[in-house]
């Protein structure tokens, strides 16, 4: 990306923002599935909840620059189906043209920040369902950490359900992802273990007045089989600890691809920001785990 694409998107968010809409409303679009009906996603919505480190670097999603270079790379990769992030990020790529042809799904939820007081308050912060079908977006993403221990989970569930409901009457595709969460030291951690995902996924399904357009987000964890066995709704994967050995992760991504539901997957920092700082490569290799080997021989 050139000093002149960024300047020039930096001139028209201040003297001409009704462009971003204009963007939106005409870029070219797809349906959700196509092809082999599978998808891969890169995400992008970390900053929006002060989520900036990767590895061991706290700040590395800090530049805007570098990361908006990482996803314009990322997104022209043959087997690169689209891309989930908040307003601020579509609204850029958008002005930079990179959105042509490509899934795009909006983070509605960003507001429990990371390290908070506050953090299991996961209000709805970006997009609404009436907003993401203005912006012409292909479906909405929320978060649902269900705490049995912290009163802010009932609020939580209950803006959810009315996000589902609301996306179910818009027909917009929504994807739910849920993980038991608790208290440890101060700090949030999910519950990873193969029952606490499956719980999950119950609390999340039953949300809403239709699940007709829910989708399941979901961790890979161990017995993956008794995981997808829980749902019927089409489900993608996350990405996974970006810091975790890479052979290890794709094995494990190649594993769980392979269970009865799954579509696909949603990656962001293990694939923006890879050990070695290769992103064509590091999504190459994701693509062709979703695609099959003709992912990187289409045409970017």
């Amino acid at each position: 990306m050139s000093a002149l694409d960024l300047a020039g998107l930096r001139e028209t968010r201040a003297v001409n923002p009704a462009a971003i809409a204009e963007a939106l409303a005409s870029r070219a679009r797809r349906p959700l599935l196509q092809g082999d009906n599978r998808l891969l996603l890169i995400a992008a919505d970390h900053p929006g909840r002060g989520a900036l480190a990767v590895g061991a670097d706290p700040r590395a999603m800090a530049d805007r620059t570098e990361l908006l270079a990482r996803l314009v790379v990322a997104l022209a990769r043959p087997g690169v189906d689209g891309m989930l992030a908040t307003p601020d990020i579509i609204d850029d790529l958008a002005l930079l043209g990179a959105l042509d042809g490509k899934v795009v799904v909006g983070s509605m939820n960003r507001g429990g920040l990371r390290g908070a007081a506050f953090e299991m308050d996961d209000r709805f912060t970006g997009y609404d369902v009436a907003g993401a079908v203005a912006s012409g977006l292909d479906a909405a993403k929320l978060l649902l950490r269900v705490n049995l221990a912290d009163p802010a989970t009932a609020p939580t569930l209950e803006s959810a359900a009315g996000a589902v409901g609301q996306a179910a009457s818009a027909r917009l595709p929504i994807m739910l992802e849920p993980f038991l969460s608790e208290w440890r030291d101060g700090a949030i951690v999910n519950d990873l273990s193969t029952d606490a995902v499956i719980r999950s996924i119950a609390i999340a399904s039953a949300l809403g007045t239709s699940s007709a357009y829910s989708w399941m987000k979901l961790p890979v964890v161990p017995e993956m089989e008794r995981v997808m066995a829980a749902t019927t709704l089409p489900t993608l994967l996350l990405g996974g600890d970006p810091n975790a050995q890479p052979d290890e992760v794709y094995a494990s991504w190649a594993a769980a691809l392979a269970q009865p539901g799954v579509r696909g997957l949603v990656v962001g920092r293990t694939l923006l920001y890879p050990r070695g700082g290769d992103v064509a490569s590091a999504v190459d290799s994701a693509a062709g785990l979703v695609h099959g080997a003709a992912a990187t021989s289409r045409p970017a």
